[in-house]
């Protein structure tokens, strides 16, 4: 399995955990394979949070699909 799916299935499963830790099902594979905005803007969030630096951010922001290509678009959505 690729890097970025990995990362793509961790983010859905964090975004869809209810309270009681359990993610809940998704409804439909359209579903499945779509990162918000959002997610993306809290996975970067969560990164920067995590470095060591600037180089060390932008590092893992690459090696996990977070970095913004040149359309704009991060290769976890897709």
């Amino acid at each position: 399995m690729s890097r970025s799916v990995e990362v793509r299935e961790f983010l859905l499963r964090c975004e869809d955990t209810g309270s009681n830790g359990v993610p809940s099902q998704r409804t439909s594979s359209g579903d499945a394979s779509r990162i918000s905005d959002d997610q993306v803007r809290r996975a970067r969030l969560a990164v920067a949070h995590g470095a060591a630096g600037a180089q060390d951010c932008a590092d893992l922001l690459d090696m996990l699909g977070l970095t913004p290509d040149d359309d704009g678009q991060s290769p976890v959505q897709r």
